[in-house]
């Protein structure tokens, strides 16, 4: 791969809280995953965050999640599938519609927190949240997870699927993200991050924290934005990425 797409999720503040520091991270990222009001964010913050993203030349995701606002959208919900189906239109139509107003495009969507974790193992929640995307727009990128059943439901709902890693989480032996109650589950040293995104990339491997091998086929790489040190994270990737002759490009221009 000579290519990389840096995204990061954002527009997570509500009201007068704020939640990261996305004037900050813009200018590094390549795209940004818009929260849509359930699980974060608000309709200010969702519409302004989308006009001052293009201003940066990055391409514009849906993030939805759980309704879930004291969670964050990292609590797991017991939904049936046709809820599940009921949220992911109802965020996707409200981004959609703010960007229509900002003069903007959502061009791709990708799961929040514990939906996007529940359904990378569970087939039905998957093609549920697959098929809300495509009846609201099939032209939209789907963003999941590698060796995911969103990857799956994505492929057989016709969607052109991007398939995402993770600079800053280690990964199972089964491919999925270890959990955050383990302390080894996220990676704070800029170095070690660099090196884990550039074999995942290069190399299509990802090297679970018990040495097993997996191959994947990646195509976008995700730097959490609500850390204290995000984005000086994200600054390191970028750099170092660009440095090893990987050049940077939105979603839809490495897609499309």
């Amino acid at each position: 791969m000579t290519t990389f797409n840096l995204n990061a999720d954002m527009a997570e503040s509500y009201g007068p809280w704020v939640m990261g520091n996305d004037d900050a991270l813009l200018p590094v990222i390549n795209s940004a995953n818009i929260a849509c009001g359930f699980h974060a964010g608000d309709h200010n913050i969702m519409t302004n965050t989308m006009r001052k993203a293009a201003e940066h030349h990055v391409s514009i995701g849906a993030h939805p999640g759980f309704y879930d606002l004291h969670g964050f959208g990292r609590r797991q919900m017991n939904l049936s599938l046709a809820e599940i189906e009921h949220l992911i239109a109802y965020q996707l139509g409200a981004a959609i519609g703010a960007a229509a107003l900002a003069g903007v495009k959502v061009t791709h969507v990708k799961p929040h927190g514990a939906l996007n974790n529940m359904a990378a193992t569970n087939a039905d929640m998957a093609m549920a949240i697959a098929r809300a995307v495509k009846a609201v727009d099939k032209s939209q990128i789907f963003l999941a997870p590698v060796l995911s059943e969103l990857v799956i439901a994505g492929q057989a709902c016709g969607l052109l699927v991007a398939q995402e890693i993770f600079a800053d989480r280690a990964y199972m032996p089964d491919g999925q993200l270890a959990p955050r109650s383990r302390p080894d589950a996220m990676i704070h040293d800029p170095d070690i991050a660099l090196s884990h995104s550039l074999t995942m990339l290069t190399e299509h491997r990802i090297t679970a924290i018990d040495g097993t091998t997996l191959p994947i086929t990646p195509h976008s790489l995700c730097v959490h934005g609500d850390g204290a040190s995000a984005v000086a994270m994200a600054k390191h990737l970028q750099a170092g990425l660009t440095n090893a002759g990987l050049t940077a490009k939105t979603l839809p221009e490495m897609m499309l």
